[in-house]
């Protein structure tokens, strides 16, 4: 027999930490190898876990909602035969099983234990948070660390190496002082989280539905970027009558050549690509006060998700494809997203985002930003519209298929100046788009 210890695997460049949502397979199931055991889930992308060898689970050593940091130890599967060396002892003799075994139990002990920072007036990153669980750190402990982040925030580097000092007898772990109870009066109950309570439905008749997890984490960011940037929209109307004319004539022989379905996306994403190469200040970030100019032009394209969430995978370096590539890009990240296969890479390191609101219908929008992002481009829906048509021979009135595009960006960073040049340069090159181009 042999040991297996199911790490957490490492899900992109980015990815420190994911939450457990589901165990799939429980203490005393046979896995065979490749099988999923549980079911994982970072800030954007839910994903399963599967197992390297077959055996049985005979550890859990973390429970659902649990945070998991990439690398840490989250099962223990046991295996019959010899297994990769690397990744797989022998079983110890039995005195020594017992002592590992007490050793699991003691941190599982600690690392479930019900830390609870919630009275704390400082804040506290998930991660901080998790490492001073794993090291039995107390609030007060926590709290008594000085922080080297924005606005004091403890960061990891300073729990440890707080840490580091505590083991090495550097400083000295506070002990916890314990009240004794007045006399006379009982000693209080541990007080218990406080739950927020469930709606009540005042006429028997409404259906109260929780919000799923990426829906609350969808609430969460969408009220933390109105709270965090100055949103100024600009909107702007632009004539596509080429851009059409010309999908109807290719779209054909664009799917017999490249095996791929045209859409108006990847031509709309190729102008909003070139656009940010006219005018970088728009493919920017914003950490506190310092203002990141971004190498990379990686665009976030926003997809439905098969709940009706929505997500943003990105196009990575969108400014280097042709519209081949493009339109193979978008295609890709779309059906994927439907499908529920988007990895975590694929919604990492977006510059600029935008989102296609014409699909339902409507004719602009006002999107929130996508954090730490400082613009944001809304498609509207493309429709046949009477407009003026100038000629050498005088105006006359014609039909036209025309759209609007609504630019959200940060006022905090972006002037109107730059907002407003910046989508008309958009709406420029999709106005002088070529009918005579190759694809």
């Amino acid at each position: 027999m042999a040991r297996f210890e199911l790490k957490l695997p490492k899900m992109g460049e980015s990815v420190a930490e994911a939450t457990i949502t589901n165990w799939l397979k429980e203490v005393g199931d046979k896995i065979e190898a490749d099988e999923a055991v549980l079911e994982i889930a970072t800030d954007k992308v839910d994903s399963e876990v599967p197992s390297e060898v077959s055996g049985i689970l005979i550890e859990q050593l973390f429970g659902k909602d649990d945070l998991v940091q990439v690398g840490q130890t989250i099962a223990i599967i046991e295996t019959e035969g010899d297994a990769p060396a690397a990744k797989i002892e022998e079983a110890a003799a039995p005195a020594e099983v017992a002592e590992i075994e007490k050793t699991i139990e003691t941190v599982k002990e600690v690392v479930t234990a019900p830390q609870d920072f919630s009275g704390s007036d400082k804040f506290f990153s998930p991660l901080v948070k998790n490492i001073a669980k794993e090291e039995g750190i107390s609030v007060a402990e926590l709290e008594s660390i000085a922080g080297s982040g924005k606005d004091g925030r403890v960061t990891k580097e300073d729990i440890l190496k707080y840490i580091e000092n505590r083991k090495s007898g550097i400083v000295e772990a506070p002990k916890a002082v314990v009240p004794a109870p007045k006399a006379a009066e009982p000693v209080a109950a541990p007080v218990q989280k406080s739950q927020q309570a469930v709606p009540v439905s005042v006429n028997g008749g409404d259906e109260i539905i929780e919000m799923d997890r990426m829906r609350k984490l969808i609430s969460g960011y969408m009220v933390a970027s109105v709270q965090t940037s100055a949103h100024v929209q600009s909107f702007i109307e632009v004539d596509v009558t080429n851009i059409v004319k010309w999908r109807d004539k290719v779209k054909t022989a664009f799917e017999k050549r490249e095996g791929e379905k045209l859409t108006f996306t990847p031509i709309m994403m190729e102008a909003v690509a070139k656009a940010l190469k006219d005018f970088p200040g728009m493919n920017i970030s914003v950490d506190g006060d310092y203002i990141i100019k971004k190498k990379n032009i990686n665009l976030g394209m926003a997809a439905a998700l098969p709940n009706g969430n929505l997500i943003v995978p990105v196009i990575k370096n969108a400014d280097q494809l042709n519209l081949v590539g493009m339109a193979k890009a978008v295609n890709d990240l779309g059906n994927r997203a439907k499908a529920g296969k988007l990895k975590p890479d694929d919604t990492q390191g977006g510059t600029y985002t935008v989102t296609n609101v014409g699909t339902f219908g409507s004719v602009f929008g006002t999107p929130i930003i996508n954090q730490p992002q400082v613009g944001i481009l809304a498609l509207g829906a493309i429709r046949k519209v009477p407009a003026v048509i100038e000629t050498p021979e005088g105006d006359f009135i014609g039909i036209r298929q025309k759209m609007f595009l609504s630019h959200s960006y940060d006022h905090r960073v972006v002037d109107g100046a730059l907002g407003g040049s910046f989508v008309k340069r958009v709406a420029e090159y999709l106005e002088a788009f070529d009918v005579d181009r190759d694809f």
